[in-house]
């Protein structure tokens, strides 16, 4: 069972990838199961029907998903390859504590149409981690803090969400190099213990290699943590946003969870967890 739960197309604003290609690529890969989980960030983008206030990057203009076009495409792509390839809808929340509101407001009128949400911090306090201005003017161990902390805040107190999406981002963007994981363990045992307590799970992200991490997205200890808190529900996803990434190297990271002591990983439907045991 191969199944790839973090993929973008072009109904994300960082990627052109046609959402019948994705499923086509999927297809040649041989993937069991996939599930789009296309960007929402509020704070920093505009709705679609607001696009006219959006700026412009790269020739596009940088909003939300198209709601209104984006489920009925992903419920088309699901029938058309039912019995070959499970098509599963899902959304990534970039989620701020100021626009939880917001978020509440997305959920209450498309959540019946989600298998799946990646809960994600991108951003804090609408300030960007890619660019460097959220870690302008800190120190690192400030930075570090102050997302770790977003991430407590945001996943105790909003609701709508099945895992956390490479609860270890800041790493990606920290100029300074990768902060020693004891700085910051009591905020992400306490983020772990929350998602443990409430039936939520975690994400493994398979982009570290492509990003040339040198550890895994969860690090190893924040994965040995969680494990050891007693966390089981894993989802696997490549992050990918173009052909090249879609996919990447989900069988190894299965081998890899299963040598920290892992069982098995998850795919979801309606929101609700579905364990798939690791081959012996």
């Amino acid at each position: 069972m191969i199944a790839d739960y973090h993929v973008h197309c072009m109904f994300s604003d960082d990627s052109w990838y046609p959402p019948e290609h994705v499923c086509e690529d999927a297809w040649r890969h041989n993937l069991d199961e996939i599930c789009f989980t296309d960007h929402v960030d509020y704070g920093i983008k505009p709705d679609w029907k607001d696009a006219l206030d959006a700026k412009v990057m790269m020739g596009q203009r940088v909003v939300n998903v198209d709601y209104d076009a984006y489920f009925p495409c992903i419920a088309d792509l699901r029938e058309k390859w039912e019995g070959r390839m499970t098509v599963r809808c899902g959304l990534e929340f970039g989620v701020q504590t100021h626009t939880i509101p917001q978020f509440d407001a997305l959920w209450n009128a498309w959540g019946d149409q989600l298998d799946f949400v990646l809960l994600s911090i991108h951003q804090v306090g609408d300030r960007e981690f890619w660019t460097g201005e959220f870690q302008k003017g800190r120190s690192q161990e400030e930075y570090n803090r102050a997302y770790y902390q977003e991430l407590y805040d945001v996943a105790t107190t909003f609701e709508h969400w099945s895992v956390l999406a490479h609860l270890d981002l800041i790493k990606r963007y920290d100029p300074m190099g990768i902060l020693g994981f004891p700085a910051n363990r009591d905020l992400v045992a306490a983020t772990l213990e929350h998602v443990i307590k409430t039936g939520k799970g975690i994400e493994l992200n398979t982009s570290s290699v492509r990003y040339g991490l040198k550890d895994s997205q969860p690090a190893r200890e924040i994965l040995e943590l969680y494990r050891d808190l007693g966390g089981t529900i894993v989802t696997l996803g490549s992050d990918s946003h173009a052909p090249e990434h879609l996919g990447a190297y989900l069988r190894h990271f299965q081998r890899y969870l299963a040598s920290l002591g892992f069982e098995g990983f998850c795919t979801y439907d309606h929101m609700v967890p579905i364990f798939h045991p690791f081959e012996a």
